[in-house]
């Protein structure tokens, strides 16, 4: 089998947004994408700079007034009162506090904190190195479920159709669409700048190509969005301008047109539904007296009636597809639109058919529309957690402000810990979590906050005690993903920068400490570990006959190849083809169209069908515009928003907030001038770009501007870097998921002449004299 060409370039390598080779000349890296990656990712640039940034932790660090008076509540801000200490006094700080702790209080005072994303490889990712070294050393840890991306989702989906992973990743191809589908209507589109990341790694990123080869062939697609771009322009898609947080009653109005016009599969929903007469009783109006026809829907939506009627006529004259981005689930009530696609596509009646149906997030990352491996990927076990506490993730400031509180969650109620210590490894909540005023309050609840992290993040700046990691590219690792059909053996590009260490190597030595450094290790160094994860791959090769080089050579190459599962359709094809046989995960064996499950809950936030629940935050006068704050297009969440690629997209060194040229107009905004965003939360500051692209009423702030906090500013705490966190709800989405509703808020916006502050988020703190 030939060698991997690209390792003749450099080192290989891979990252979230794409597999590589490098090259490290002692400053810069230069990369080479992978020979095989049609479209490589322009995110790969923020890696040239990157290792050798002013933002990178050189030393560990402790907070002045830590070391004065102790662990306990305080006052956290992001001064500068750091001190640098030896690795020595740092481990033992460390050690000393967790010791306190969990003797003390228990391990269900512990929170072990980390967002998954910090590197591609799959030993080196620092979500399973913390939650192993607590599991494994210090008996468990509060853990949280879900994520931000799609925690409403995850709930709602396997109650009413099926476990997120397969509606998601094993259901419709980008090959069935291209052979297949005649339509696909994406409520919420499907970005480019969203397909080009898979967490584990992708080799080739083949979502425009796809788009552009369906579109050639005849395929519709209608993107629903109050993004122009939300769809890339080799889809040659239709727009379709929506008020945001309305999609819900688009769906009505299409379902209502497929109802009252007799156009609706009711053999496909007598078969494979359960519930639908009730909702058809919410749907015409006779439960409520208030039918949800399309001219409801049309004064909602800002969507016309007659267009909605075509669509809905539209969906049922050939294959058509039905996709909803994370993005409408981010939001008050997203249970609802992730609920109302799956019925309006069973409607339809295509759920199951090769490049038909409903998928859930289809393009929103590199994972969806492609073939799952039909072999394991190396995978570091992270033992047993001894505690059963755990939050969802969202709510982890409800949590440090309100301990001992209960809260609903998914048909049971739960009770908030009393979390003393916070340790973080990989991530910045202050970037994804919302009302960042509020995160500020209940951070400074914890007696100690240690973070591990390789940049200065406001998480990194706002801890007790720092202890600076390597990055991925300081390191050996493996990178892998359940869908990319490539092993990518992840080799050292660069030595580590100043005092950087690996976090397994962090960790071990805190085990060390804490006597239990053999069960943690296992007694295996880096790179026998690597040959240790690598086994269970390389054994399912061989039991199907297939390439499984020996570790050693499989590192030489750079690279091997993985099978690819059949491309099947998965759970939703099988029911479709015998629901006896193959029923679906739900109470009934059926799709939900009613819930008698989620009904019994009686919670007046997510009903027991799919409802039209309009956003308690709603555009005033004194909040006109309504902001959409989605993912960046220059970086993976916040992660080296210092670097090349990322500062280059800025203006004036502050993130950019799109505003439509009517809505500049009558505020006196020009292109390029500084802005104002504004509520009763908080404000930022950004620099403003003119797009027609953004409809009107309607601002652009994506997130990931590293928190840049002014405190003294007149009118509060103002952001002068541009974080639309600041200004987002932190609230459920309702009391079943309990998720994040950080996609819109309510805003005000103007021009902002007053003098401002440079942005200092990427520089080093200043600090004193090393501590004795």
């Amino acid at each position: 089998m030939p060698r991997n060409p690209s390792i003749a370039a450099g080192a290989s390598h891979a990252s979230h947004w794409g597999s590589f080779s490098a090259r490290w000349d002692g400053d810069r890296v230069q990369l080479t994408p992978h020979p095989e990656d049609p479209a490589p990712s322009p995110i790969l640039g923020n890696f040239a700079d990157a290792l050798r940034h002013q933002a990178r932790i050189l030393r560990p660090m402790v907070r002045r007034g830590w070391l004065d008076h102790g662990p306990g509540p305080r006052h956290r801000d992001f001064s500068n009162d750091l001190v640098p200490v030896s690795w020595e006094t740092a481990l033992s700080l460390v050690a000393t506090e967790i010791a306190r702790v969990r003797d003390s209080y228990g391990p269900e005072a512990v929170y072990g904190g980390s967002y998954g994303w910090s590197s591609a490889g799959r030993f080196h990712h620092a979500q399973s190195q913390i939650h192993r070294f607590h599991n494994v050393v210090c008996g468990g840890y509060v853990r949280s479920v879900n994520s931000y991306s799609a925690g409403a989702s995850a709930v709602i989906l396997p109650r009413v159709m099926g476990p997120f992973e397969p509606l998601s990743r094993h259901n419709v191809t980008w090959d069935q669409i291209c052979a297949h589908t005649d339509m696909v209507l994406a409520f919420g589109g499907m970005p480019i700048k969203n397909s080009m990341i898979a967490s584990g790694g992708i080799t080739r990123h083949v979502e425009a190509d796809a788009m552009a080869r369906a579109a050639a062939r005849g395929t519709e697609f209608w993107s629903v969005s109050p993004l122009r771009d939300d769809m890339p322009e080799a889809a040659e898609a239709r727009w379709l301008p929506i008020r945001p947080g309305t999609d819900v009653a688009m769906m009505l109005g299409l379902a209502h047109t497929l109802l009252t016009e007799a156009l609706y599969d009711s053999s496909f929903v007598a078969r494979y539904c359960v519930g639908f007469e009730r909702f058809a009783s919410y749907l015409t109006g006779e439960a409520d007296g208030l039918p949800k026809s399309a001219d409801w829907a049309a004064e909602i939506t800002g969507i016309g009636a007659d267009a909605m009627r075509m669509l809905a006529r539209r969906l049922v004259e050939g294959r058509s597809l039905i996709t909803v981005a994370h993005s409408l689930q981010r939001a008050q009530f997203g249970e609802q639109p992730v609920w109302m696609a799956a019925t309006l596509a069973a409607m339809v009646g295509q759920i199951g058919l090769p490049g038909g149906g409903f998928n859930y997030a289809l393009g929103a990352m590199g994972h969806t529309g492609r073939q799952i491996n039909a072999v394991p990927i190396p995978t570091l076990p992270q033992g047993r957690n001894g505690v059963s506490t755990f939050i969802p993730v969202a709510r982890i400031a409800d949590m440090l402000l309100n301990p001992g509180g209960v809260f609903a969650f998914n048909g049971a109620t739960y009770v908030y810990p009393r979390v003393r210590l916070i340790h973080w490894a990989g991530g910045n909540p202050f970037h994804h979590h919302q009302d960042l005023n509020r995160l500020r309050r209940a951070f400074s609840e914890a007696d100690t906050i240690i973070v591990q992290e390789s940049a200065w993040t406001p998480m990194a700046r706002f801890a007790d005690i720092v202890l600076p990691v390597t990055m991925t590219l300081e390191r050996e690792d493996i990178g892998a993903a359940a869908t990319d059909p490539r092993l990518i053996a992840m080799r050292q590009v660069a030595p580590p920068i100043g005092e950087a260490r690996d976090d397994f190597v962090i960790f071990s030595a805190l085990a060390a400490r804490l006597g239990l450094e053999a069960a943690f290790t296992e007694g295996r160094s880096v790179r026998e570990w690597l040959a240790h994860l690598y086994e269970q791959t390389q054994e399912a090769l061989e039991n199907a006959g297939l390439f499984a080089p020996s570790f050693e050579e499989f590192w030489e190459r750079g690279e091997i190849p993985l099978p690819s599962a059949p491309d099947d359709g998965g759970l939703l094809r099988a029911f479709r083809a015998d629901p006896q046989a193959a029923p679906l995960p739900t109470p009934s064996g059926r799709i939900e169209i009613f819930s008698e499950t989620i009904a019994g809950f009686g919670y007046d936030d997510c009903p027991g069908h799919p409802t039209w629940l309009p956003s308690e935050e709603q555009p005033s006068a004194q909040t006109p515009l309504t902001l959409v704050a989605n993912q960046p297009a220059t970086r993976l969440h916040s992660q080296l928003d210092f670097a090349a690629h990322s500062q280059s997209h800025k203006q004036k060194g502050r993130e950019v907030v799109r505003i439509n040229p009517n809505d500049a107009l009558e505020r006196g905004i020009g292109d390029g001038d500084l802005v104002r965003l504004f509520n009763a939360r908080g404000a930022c500051v950004a620099s403003a770009r003119l797009s027609a692209d953004v409809m009107p009423g309607v601002l652009h702030l994506p997130t990931g501007a590293w928190y840049d906090p002014e405190d003294e500013a007149p009118e509060g705490p103002l952001c002068v870097h541009g974080n639309p966190n600041v200004l987002t709800r932190d609230v459920g989405t309702s009391q079943l998921a309990q998720a994040c509703c950080g996609q819109v808020t309510v805003v005000d916006i103007a021009r902002h002449d007053r003098p401002v502050r440079e942005v200092l988020a990427h520089r080093p703190p200043a600090f004193a004299e090393a501590a004795p």
